[in-house]
């Protein structure tokens, strides 16, 4: 299982239950959106986000200091991917 945070409009958050790790990305993607609408994650909810909102969002999965995992849903930066 992982902590997956969703970075969108200047703002971050951690969704409250894990989610499977082994997801692909585009289904991160797709979770994104729907927890997104639905306002699951505390403090960034957009309910009229469109179903390509996250196409081009990277992807980013870590081990934590602490042995667990994390998956970064976040926006392509200038530099680097």
């Amino acid at each position: 299982m992982a902590i997956l945070n969703v970075t969108y409009r200047g703002l971050s958050a951690d969704l409250p239950s894990e989610v499977e790790e082994f997801l692909s990305d585009d289904d991160i993607r797709a979770l994104a959106v729907e927890v997104v609408r639905s306002g699951g994650l505390p403090g960034l909810h957009a309910a009229d986000i469109g179903e390509g909102t996250f196409r081009h969002f990277v992807v980013d999965r870590f081990t934590a200091a602490g042995g667990g995992q994390r998956i970064y849903l976040r926006p392509k930066v200038p530099f680097g991917r």
